[in-house]
């Protein structure tokens, strides 16, 4: 408890903010352990801080205040077990060992929040419930900010959380984490959904909707942070966090003032964020030097430290980028990594060369808007308007981020209609 004078409001208020971002998971993951059940661990980690936003401005902020919300949810656990009368083997005993004061948790529940993320992201749940209870149960995030990010419904929200937790107690998806043989497969998955919710972030797909979600990429960083502690040989999971990091630092030069979207070699590169470029760089060195082959988000992160290197886009080593992407195109032979690969080769060797490679791309991208709109820029680069306008017309059509849109109308309609 507080022990020095009156407690200032704004003190608190942030003490409870630092707590719920660091000590969610852990209490939700602890709970899940000791109870068995996903429901029960979120709604006492919930009624907990709500007990701690009414008690911390009257008492003080306790001097642990992990190993107090940790107390306090386990108390509203065995209080809603005994009050529903329900309870099955692992609740049973649950209650038998039950100390009214137990020890704050440390050492073993680093692998219990391991556990919780790993659940969270099974493979046996769709993509949709995979991000919402990471979110929900990991991030601590609640279901209005969910449904407010992804522009769901929060009833919708709510339902898809409920049926995910509702899979893993009848599919009896286990609680731990997964066997040396399963990991490696089981960590993408993991990553994939991080990423998902850092580019929802980073270009909000939604109609209507800012063009850049800052919450939601800052929570996909410290997310990713999480799994870095919690995994720190793994290099993709480094990987990750240095392509994130990189891409975050230039987010202040990436939309103006009105809303505006500013490409990459157009951006104030002094308005860069030095410090998070700083760490980025260092993470993708520390894996160049570990002498394991990159991944994919290794390689992702060493494209986007060439670029975040360069003082002036005229100072990028586009060279350097094509291997990169030459290497990347190896793991991952998709159309999308090949269209950024032509991006890059138009660079180096000029936009009719970079043209014909992307034209070799157009039955597979076919709906995919970047494919138009960068066609649409090499063929005005080339100075064939026409073909341009109508280029930029088609990426136009298809659905997208609002400001992404604005800016393919404003490049269309510079162009002067051929006569």
């Amino acid at each position: 408890m507080n022990a020095g004078g009156p407690v200032k409001a704004g003190d608190v208020a942030d003490a409870i903010t630092r707590a719920h971002q660091g000590e969610w998971a852990r209490v939700v993951a602890s709970l899940t352990r000791r109870f068995g059940d996903l429901d029960i661990a979120e709604e006492a980690a919930a009624e907990a801080f709500a007990a701690a936003v009414e008690r911390w401005p009257a008492d003080g902020v306790p001097p642990s205040p992990g190993a107090w919300l940790t107390t306090t949810a386990n108390r509203k656990a065995i209080d809603r077990i005994r009050r529903e009368g329900k309870r099955d083997g692992k609740q049973r005993e649950a209650l038998m060992l039950y100390d009214d004061d137990p020890p704050e948790p440390r050492g073993a529940i680093e692998d219990e929040r391991l556990r919780l993320i790993f659940t969270c992201c099974h493979p046996a749940l769709s993509m949709e419930a995979r991000v919402a209870l990471t979110l929900r149960m990991v991030g601590g995030l609640t279901v209005p900010e969910i449904a407010r990010a992804f522009l769901v419904g929060e009833d919708a929200l709510a339902r898809r959380i409920t049926r995910a937790k509702a899979k893993i107690k009848t599919a009896g998806i286990p609680y731990r984490v997964p066997s040396a043989g399963d990991l490696r497969p089981r960590v993408a998955g993991v990553l994939e959904v991080l990423f998902l919710v850092f580019n929802e972030g980073y270009l909000a797909t939604g109609p209507g909707t800012d063009p850049v979600r800052r919450d939601l990429a800052a929570e996909a960083i410290r997310l990713t942070r999480l799994i870095r502690g919690l995994m720190p040989d793994d290099g993709e999971v480094a990987g990750l966090l240095a392509l994130m990091l990189l891409i975050e630092a230039r987010q202040a030069a990436r939309v103006t003032a009105g809303g505006d979207l500013v490409p990459l070699g157009e951006q104030d590169r002094g308005a860069w964020d030095t410090a998070l470029i700083a760490e980025g760089h260092r993470l993708v060195r520390e894996r160049l030097t570990s002498g394991v082959g990159p991944g994919r988000y290794q390689l992702l992160a060493a494209i986007n430290a060439v670029h975040t290197s360069a003082a002036d886009v005229r100072d990028t080593d586009w060279s350097q980028i094509v291997a990169l992407y030459d290497q990347l195109v190896r793991l991952d032979p998709s159309p999308v990594v090949a269209l950024n690969r032509a991006v890059a080769v138009a660079e180096l060797d000029g936009p009719e060369v970079g043209l014909a490679v992307v034209d070799r791309l157009g039955d597979a991208l076919a709906g995919y808007r970047e494919y138009h709109a960068t066609r649409a820029d090499l063929l005005r680069r080339l100075g064939r308007i026409g073909e341009a306008r109508a280029a930029y017309g088609r990426a136009i059509e298809v659905p997208g981020n609002a400001a992404e849109t604005a800016y393919l109308t404003q490049r269309r309609d510079q162009l002067a209609s051929p006569t």
